[in-house]
């Protein structure tokens, strides 16, 4: 699904080295991506991102220009583009860590790095799957619901809670989403911070993110139910707290990329 370009050599590069973590990795990159939200105050630019882009669900939906029935899908499915919104995140994070400046002239620097390309390639897959987890959601409704939509929001709450078809759905539907968060965790929780981090292929990124997954699987795992409590408390009320919760996620991402993966090995491979 994600868009991948193969490496230039055809002889394989050197594997990335890749660490283990524990719990305590987790807390101090929290820690860490804390510190440099309060420093940089990543909420000022982030709420000139979000509020925009909930403002034009919003208005669609107020319009019937989008099923109501489809409103939770796009709003959980924003998690998805969480870690492309991120990458300039990961950048002010890598310039503070490096004692480099770090103003907002900076928050856009991805766009212009050697990377670009690769990035552009991972962009164009996780669009695609944002996409695709949409219409599959509206798939899942229309399978155990009905194809016809609510007329009104109690009348779509009264058939989701008030009946069987509605609770199954439910089941159902987390569960492919559960699955769909799988899937862009493993593919970009090292793989993007990497792009910024110094120029590579999405190849390689991809593979390595992949890999840190295998060899971290609980802590993987950890990180990605953090991410998603983090997230649901930022969207109450109103998606308010995602001027926060976000900044806040993308910093402390990068810090937990600088601790899974052996920099300084990978340098001198």
């Amino acid at each position: 699904m994600v868009a991948v370009s193969a490496p230039a050599s055809s002889a394989p590069p050197a594997a990335v080295p890749i660490r283990r973590i524990g719990p305590a990795d987790l807390r101090i990159s929290l820690r860490m991506g804390w510190d440099d939200f309060l420093a940089m105050r990543g909420d000022l630019l982030f709420v000139a991102l979000i509020y925009p882009l909930v403002g034009l669900v919003t208005a669609f939906l107020a319009l019937d220009g989008l099923p109501l029935h489809l409103f939770f899908p796009l709003a959980a499915g924003l998690s998805l583009m969480g870690p492309l919104v991120a990458v300039g995140f990961y950048e002010l994070a890598r310039r503070r860590e490096a004692g480099l400046e770090s103003g907002w002239s900076h928050f856009f620097d991805p766009l212009r790095s050697a990377s670009f390309g690769s990035l552009l390639g991972i962009a164009i897959g996780m669009i695609a799957l944002f996409g695709s987890w949409v219409y599959v959601a509206g798939a899942i409704h229309d399978a155990f619901m009905t194809n016809v939509p609510p007329p009104s929001v109690g009348a779509f709450l009264s058939r989701l809670f008030g009946t069987a078809e509605g609770w199954q759905m439910m089941i159902v539907g987390n569960l492919v989403g559960l699955a769909y968060a799988i899937v862009t965790l493993a593919l970009t929780w090292v793989a993007m911070p990497m792009l910024v981090d110094r120029p590579t292929d999405s190849w390689t990124a991809i593979s390595t993110s992949l890999r840190a997954m295998a060899a971290n699987p609980m802590m993987a795992a950890r990180w990605g139910l953090t991410v998603a409590v983090l997230l649901v408390l930022g969207s109450i009320p109103a998606f308010v707290g995602l001027a926060v919760v976000l900044p806040w996620l993308g910093y402390a991402t990068w810090h937990l990329y600088t601790r899974v993966i052996d920099r300084d090995a990978w340098a001198r491979a």
